[in-house]
């Protein structure tokens, strides 16, 4: 939803340091669940409330208010009596609001299948009293209170968004597993324009990328309907917020998938061929499965290091992408350098079947749960201009929020998306900029060796840009290993010498 004034801005703020100040002695991960799920439930109450009070007033009509097809015809969940909020607001004050909530999330799941194991059951649990529970429910009652449905809907779902962001902050590094800075977001979305077709995420954790596309396809005046959404994740608790974040913007989740092996050792979407990959995946994850996986069929490039998963993924977009596709995706920096196990050779071998359409090198602290620096990578399988790359060095962009916290502001995602785009129409307004972004030949790109930093091209000073992360921490290792052994050597010379002289002593005596 578009920030249309400070109002609304500043209830955001409000809600959360009013639902902040009730967690009392539940951390940031477990309370978000208990938030969100509420938020949730509000949401479905208020749409199904409004079509029943509908339907109520067509009675003499024939129509029925409790008729569960009448509610899945106008794509709205059916909530039982038990479960409505207004039910729940009248037991608000009781010591057992936490067991009529959970009651209310299993009703809610029985009645409706495409929500079974989504919602939360935690608020029956002795770390939550009911006291704090209550004060919950008044605040999030209060939400787009009298709203017709559709406002309603709105502002819910930009609180949800809202809150999905502030729990990532508080939880720091473990937010940044299930959210991914909605800047970046925001800028991989505008750049690969998500108008039309099949839009695919293997590793979608909250489901922000999904979110964002919907709002770009509206925002330019699309159908929703025009895109459809696959996703998978690995991580079941994550998946759960995904659910509940595609539900509450209307978006129909069914093809976002869980499974445990996640989507190297079980891909849940095997045939899919997508218009558009969205991804931000676990940068240099070494425990994604790769020794099971030597010869599988993604693997066209080269086959990926089993010790580093960022040229699996890789591969894993581009393997399903449609041959009119296009990808857009964060890796680690290192990505764009390395030479370890092969990893040259898989680049090299992408940039020579001239898959390559830009790479953006990001600024610093927009990442919650790494210090590596990142980059952004697009692939795409239809490229306007054959034989060039595009080159963006955005390092000294965003905005802190804090010490610690970087994002892109709307300017510069403006900057940077309307700089690829001009260059994909090959028109008059767009040229290089040193320092910023410059338009490269696949020669020029062998030339260099196959590296792919921007700083490389765009005239910036090189030794920063080429800093290999993953190189380094290698070379300081075999360093820290060799003055190991150096240590070993002289320790066990020190006690032969020792030795010797304790013999030479005892000798002496005699």
């Amino acid at each position: 939803m578009a920030k249309n004034n400070n109002k609304e801005e500043k209830l955001e703020q409000q809600l959360w340091k009013a639902a902040d100040k009730l967690r009392k002695n539940i951390d940031a991960a477990e309370y978000k669940h208990v938030v969100l799920g509420l938020i949730f439930l509000k949401y479905i109450s208020d749409s199904f409330e409004e079509l029943h009070a509908k339907l109520t007033s067509e009675i003499a009509n024939g129509a029925d208010p409790e008729d569960r097809d009448e509610y899945k015809a106008e794509n709205v969940f059916f909530v039982p009596e038990q479960a409505r909020w207004s039910y729940l607001l009248s037991k608000a004050k009781t010591p057992e609001i936490g067991k009529y909530v959970d009651n209310a999330m299993d009703a809610i799941e029985k009645e409706n299948p495409s929500l079974k194991g989504v919602l939360p059951k935690v608020y029956a649990r002795g770390n939550l009293d009911s006291t704090s529970l209550g004060g919950l429910l008044d605040l999030i009652g209060n939400i787009a209170l009298g709203q017709a449905k559709e406002r309603s809907a709105d502002i819910l779902g930009h609180v949800f968004e809202y809150f999905l962001g502030e729990f990532a902050l508080a939880e720091g590094k473990k937010g940044g597993q299930f959210y991914t800075p909605k800047s970046v977001v925001e800028l991989l979305v505008e750049m690969l324009e998500p108008y039309k077709g099949r839009v695919f995420d293997p590793c979608c954790g909250s489901g922000g990328m999904f979110v964002q596309s919907e709002k770009f396809v509206l925002a330019h005046q699309g159908q929703i309907n025009d895109i459809s959404i696959y996703g998978q994740e690995s991580n079941q608790t994550t998946w759960r917020l995904c659910k509940m974040n595609l539900a509450i913007r209307g978006i129909d989740s069914s093809q976002v998938k869980w499974n445990s092996e996640g989507s190297f050792l079980n891909d849940a979407h095997k045939d899919l061929k997508a218009d558009f990959v969205i991804a931000n995946p676990p940068f240099n994850d070494s425990d994604w499965g790769g020794n099971l996986l030597r010869n599988d069929v993604r693997w066209k490039y080269g086959v990926p290091p089993v010790g580093n998963a960022n040229y699996a993924w890789i591969q894993h977009f581009i393997y399903h992408i449609k041959p009119t596709g296009k990808a857009g995706f964060v890796l680690a920096k290192g990505s764009l350098t390395t030479k370890t196990s092969g990893e040259y050779e898989i680049r090299k071998n992408i940039i020579e079947a001239d898959l390559i359409d830009c790479i953006v090198n990001l600024p610093a602290k927009l990442f919650l749960n790494t210090q590596i620096p990142a980059c952004l990578w697009f692939i795409n399988r239809n490229k306007k201009r054959k034989g060039q790359v595009l080159f963006i060095d955005a390092r000294d962009m965003g905005q802190l929020i804090n010490r610690k916290t970087r994002i892109l502001t709307r300017d510069d995602i403006r900057k940077i998306a309307d700089t690829y785009h001009n260059w994909q129409k090959d028109n008059d307004e767009y040229q290089d900029v040193a320092g910023f972004c410059k338009s490269t030949t696949l020669d020029e790109v062998k030339a260099l060796d196959y590296v792919l930093t921007p700083g490389r091209y765009v005239g910036l000073p090189d030794e920063e840009d080429d800093f290999d992360f993953e190189e380094r921490f290698n070379k300081l290792k075999a360093e820290f290993l060799d003055q190991l052994k150096e240590e070993e050597r002289l320790n066990k010379l020190i006690l032969e010498n020792l030795g010797k002289i304790e013999l030479s002593i005892i000798e002496e005596k005699e």
